[in-house]
Parts: structure tokens; sequence; C-alpha cells
């Protein structure tokens, strides 16, 4: 069983100071696997020390330094890549095949982003007889989650190195050993001590004390809508700046002229990579009415092609959800779409056949469904998908904007008529005919999906602050 009961404070790992035990359980077989200590806000306070005190000299590092430096942790990231994808699967429930490409390999590709962006980027420009510079914005507390912990993790330390930030991190305390050994990447990397600052936590805890710190610059979060609210709150006193990447409830708007059959299939599938638990994930599904029993065959007969297996096989598979409250909540969910009306096609309540431990859901299919039902409005995280009939295009786009998040969206069919739609979904990405994701471009969201933008050139930019030198050429 993996242990992490240290911190990791101004470069070293060091006891917490009054935390507590906390077993993290392995969500396929429902016994722990890792232990960790929650932090305190007095290990908080620690961290946040160190990282004011590292910031003056790591903020007048140079480009090139911090290109050099980024490069050495892209080297001791892949190196650990193994360890960090089997600790991924066995605490949050991914497939080993998805941990080891998709979860660890988007930190690669973020990594290789910000190398780029950091090599092209202009801090200054001259207006008239001035100057405008771009700094960076201080201490940057970052609590992260669970369901892509590294790919969260390396959006924001990435720009936050890139742009000469320090920071402190509490990532999840459901999946948290990725995060330590992340940690021991950097360390290997030769960031100095006290740039990066790593304490173990609970949102109640440790999140609260890093928001509300009064030697935090800038708090960057990702996770529930729910709790990104709290964050705001305790971060307003100290008027801090909030960066916020939180809930979905993504349409996926497939047009008449769209390849029924492809976008179905391709729909279906994305949602049920990492058993639903992404925050873009298309789960509803817009199909033209007429074409409903259609697309509801075609959903079905892809629903039921989806294994599930444990997390520790190689292949194609869906595994579990995260934990117990994560099933429950699915499982309300799935029973409060039955009672409400809608047609339950495949899937439904209970573990799938032949489970009798692990939080498994049955990959689940619903149409009928409007977009007053619950199934409809909540952000149900799981490997579940709702058809919803349109009468026409109007329709069609005002189903996909009666929400009140906005991050993501689908619209599927022939180009030129998806891109004009596209212009008109309130959300901050639009996949056209299931366009992959690119570490170069902006993600975040609108609306209740939160603020800010992550990733590339856009993503670096939230670790600014923008100052006006007057007369500076007089």
């Amino acid at each position: 069983m993996r242990q992490h009961l240290k911190h990791y404070i101004d470069g070293q790992w060091v006891d917490s100071l009054g935390g507590t035990p906390h077993p993290v359980i392995n969500p396929a077989t429902e016994q722990p696997c890792a232990e960790i200590t929650l932090g305190t806000a007095a290990d908080a306070d620690r961290a946040v020390a160190a990282a004011v005190r590292a910031f003056p000299a790591f903020a007048q590092t140079s480009v090139a330094d911090r290109v050099d430096l980024l490069r050495a942790v892209l080297d001791a990231y892949k190196a650990r890549a193994r360890e960090m994808a089997a600790a991924i699967s066995e605490e949050m429930g991914c497939p080993i095949s998805m941990a080891a490409t998709a979860q660890v390999g988007s930190g690669v590709g973020h990594l290789n982003a910000i190398i780029k962006v950091l090599a092209d980027f202009e801090w200054e420009e001259r207006i008239g007889n001035h100057l405008v510079r771009r700094e960076p914005i201080g201490v940057v507390a970052m609590i992260t989650p669970w369901n892509w912990p590294l790919n969260q993790i390396v959006s924001k330390v990435a720009p936050a190195l890139a742009t000469g930030c320090t920071m402190v991190l509490k990532p999840s305390e459901e999946a948290p050993s990725c995060a330590a050994i992340f940690a021991e990447v950097l360390d290997k990397a030769g960031v100095p001590a006290g740039v990066f600052n790593m304490v173990n936590g609970d949102g109640p805890g440790v999140g609260a004390a890093l928001s509300s710190h009064p030697g935090v610059d800038m708090v960057s979060f990702t996770g529930s809508t729910r709790a990104g609210v709290l964050v705001a709150r305790a971060a307003a006193d100290t008027v801090k700046r909030v960066h916020q990447e939180l809930g979905g409830k993504s349409p996926n708007l497939i047009l008449p002229s769209a390849d029924l059959k492809r976008a179905v299939t391709t729909g279906v599938l994305t949602v049920m990579n990492n058993s639903g638990q992404s925050c873009i994930a298309p789960a509803r599904m817009l199909v033209p009415a007429d074409r409903q029993d259609e697309a509801a065959e075609i959903a079905h007969q892809v629903m039921d092609s989806v294994a599930v297996g444990d997390p520790d096989a190689e292949g194609r598979h869906i595994g579990p959800v995260v934990n117990r409250t994560q099933w429950d909540k699915i499982q309300r969910l799935i029973q409060t779409g039955i009672d409400e009306g809608a047609t339950l096609v495949t899937g439904g309540t209970g573990r799938p056949e032949g489970r009798n431990q692990g939080y498994y859901v049955r990959p689940t299919l619903f149409r009928d469904v409007d977009n007053g039902m619950t199934i409809a409005r909540e952000e149900i995280f799981g490997p579940v998908v709702t058809l919803m009939p349109y009468t026409d295009q109007e329709q069609a786009i005002a189903i996909a904007n009666d929400t009140i998040y906005g991050l993501s969206s689908v619209v599927c069919g022939e180009p030129e008529h998806a891109r004009r739609v596209a212009t008109r979904i309130r959300a901050g990405m639009v996949y056209i005919n299931g366009g992959q994701p690119d570490p170069m471009l902006p993600f975040g969201g609108y609306k209740q999906s939160g603020n800010g933008r992550e990733h590339g050139r856009f993503g670096l930019e939230e670790f600014l602050e923008t100052k006006a030198v007057m007369g500076a050429f007089a």
C-alpha cells in the first residue's frame, strides 16, 4: 500500500502540523490502497510562507532558464510515467491503458505546449513613449480534482513555472499519489526550494485555508460549481484573482445533415470515456425527433458493446467510478430519470451483471428526455447518455443553451452548417464533428462553468499581471 504521509514544503518532505491519517480507497475493490495525511491550516501557512519567500528570486529568472527548467521537468516526468499511470488507475478507477495514454499523456502535451508558448511569448509592448509589461502574479494556490488528476495539475503548474510564479498545490484526496510522484519529478528536475509546494488535505481544511490566505495572490481551482462558489467566497475578502474550471452539462447537437451512425457512435463512446467522469462529456445528445428511433437503436448497440472491466486490465473498457458517494449519486439520478418519465433503453440502476463489489455503473441510455428533467439538468458524471429529440434547428439551439453551464459542446453535421450553428452555442468550446482537444487551444467555459482559460498562451496569460510604465521612452 502506498504511503504519502508527508507534505512537500520548501524543497523538503515534512511532517504535518496536526494532520490526520486518511485512507485512499481503490474503487474496484472498495479496500484501502494508499494513505495520506490530511493537512491543516498550519501546514497551508507554512507552505504559503515558503512560496512567498521564493517568489522574488524566481520571478527574476530569465525566460531561457525557465525553458530549460521545464524541459528538465518534461524529461523527469516521462521517466516516472508508468508509476503515475498505475497510481491513477488504482486510486480513481481509470483503466490502465487509458491512464498510461490519455491521463499521463495529457501532462506531456501541456508541458510541450507551454515550452513552445514561453519561447515565443511577448513580455513587453511599446505604446507611444510608454511601456506595457507582463509580470508574474505571485503566489498561486492550486486546487485540483480526482477525475483527470495529472492533466489538471500540469495545466496549472506548467504555466506557473513558465511565468515565474510560485505555488502551493492541494491535490484531490481521492487520487493523491500521482501528485506526490509529480512533486518528486519537480524536485528531481531542479525546481528551486519553495517554488513548488504541496499540501495534501480536503476542501474544508486546506482548500479553504489556501483560498482565504492573505499571502496567496491567485487561486486556480478545478472542480464542481458548488465547491467553486465556496472557493470564491473564501477568496473574496482578500480580493485575489480566482480562476475557476467548473462543472458542465454539454450538449451534442446532431444536425439533420450529420452522418447519424457516425455521430451517435462517436458521441456515446466519448461519454463512456473515463466512465463518464469528464466535465466536457457531451451527455445530452440532441437528435431530430423524426430520427430518434434510429438514433436510439444505434446508441443502444454501441452502449451494449461497452465492456466493464477491472482497472488493472489492459484493453478498451470502462472501470468503476471513483467512490461510493459518486456511485450513490449516479444511482439516484438514474432512478430519478425513470421516475420522471424518461424511457430507459438499456442499463439502469445497480452494478453490471457479474459485479458484486466495486463502484461499477451500468452503461445507461435514456430516450424521450426533455430539458425539464433532472437528468437533463444535473451533471451526472457517470456513463449515462440522454437522447433528447428536437423539431427544428431553433429549438435545438435553445435546448443546447438552456443550462446553467457553458463549458463544452459538440455540433455534428455538414461542416459549414455546423460552424454556423457553433457560433450560437453559449459555451467556451465547440467540437465540430468529433474534433480533438489541442493543448494550445483555450480550455474553459461560460456561465456557471467558470471563468478564465487554461492551456497554451491563454493559460499562461492567466498567471500574469499587466503593468503600465508611463514615459519609459520619453
